[in-house]
């Protein structure tokens, strides 16, 4: 069992969920749908929780955000970061209300804040999990983007592979060629000599990298990146298996429905309904 813990806690289970978390590989329930429909959802949940304070109408998007995220096969280091954020978060609103002596109106202010930046987390993670780098190039160039940006997308997701060998490879180097840390005090040698080589392994890794970023511009620019966001026919031909299905409209009359009910529920809800 300990040495199972040690696996799954390696560098390589990082890097492993990292790629997976970036080329969408889990297959879950979002990435059956069009990629156009999924980034119009996502900006759906973006936005609508800025537009109230109503504690109910965010805790039931909020509770929507929560769904997606399981629906969707979130990762368990994305979704680790995201509760320690939240368990963090939690606290520090009320230690805030504590030091300066607030009240429960300080702590629901702060509650509501935390609520819409989780709202959006979640959204966040639920949708591009599900959507691998070609598909939301495509739904971009299909929604008329800047042809850069869909570029840069394709070209950062391409790159994050890259640095992560790069880097992963730099630190071996510096624990091989370096003697063995003596432990110290409960152990303080041992972190310290870690901290230090990954801020000595930062700037190799970007001398490395930039020395294949020629071939990786080339290659995308061979496949017709740009020349696909900015042609006519190179769009076509490109963006041809994109289809909106009953799905799609399912999806989406789905998301309207849960909106206006969010909405709905907080303003009837009497005990919950008050705005702070």
């Amino acid at each position: 069992m300990a040495r199972k813990q040690r696996d799954v806690l390696s560098v390589e289970w990082v890097k492993l969920e990292l790629l997976r978390t970036a080329y969408a590989t889990r297959g879950g329930l979002m990435s059956k749908f069009d990629p156009r429909v999924v980034v119009a959802w996502y900006l759906v949940f973006a936005v609508v929780p800025w537009l109230t304070h109503n504690i109910t109408t965010l805790s039931v998007l909020f509770a929507v955000g929560a769904l997606a995220v399981v629906l969707s096969r979130v990762g368990p280091l994305v979704l680790g970061l995201f509760i320690f954020g939240l368990v963090t978060e939690t606290a520090y609103i009320f230690a805030v209300a504590w030091f300066f002596d607030g009240d429960v109106q300080t702590v629901m202010a702060l509650l509501t804040l935390t609520l819409k930046l989780g709202t959006v987390a979640l959204a966040s993670m639920a949708a591009f999990v599900s959507l691998d780098p070609e598909k939301l190039s495509d739904a971009l160039v299909s929604m008329h983007a800047p042809p850069l940006l869909s570029f840069g997308v394709s070209y950062g997701y391409r790159m994050l592979p890259i640095i992560m060998e790069e880097f992963h490879t730099i630190v071996d180097g510096y624990r091989l060629r370096s003697k063995p840390v003596e432990r110290g005090f409960l152990g303080w040698r041992i972190p310290a000599a870690v901290a230090f080589a990954l801020v000595r392994s930062f700037y190799p890794m970007m001398l490395n990298t930039a020395k294949r970023t020629r071939t990786t511009v080339e290659a995308l620019e061979t496949r017709g990146f740009t020349f696909a966001g900015e042609s006519k026919a190179g769009r076509s031909m490109r963006l041809a298996y994109l289809r909106l299905g009953p799905r799609d409209a399912a999806l989406v009359a789905v998301t309207v429905a849960l909106v206006v009910g969010a909405f709905m529920f907080g303003q009837h809800l009497p005990l919950l309904s008050r705005d702070f």
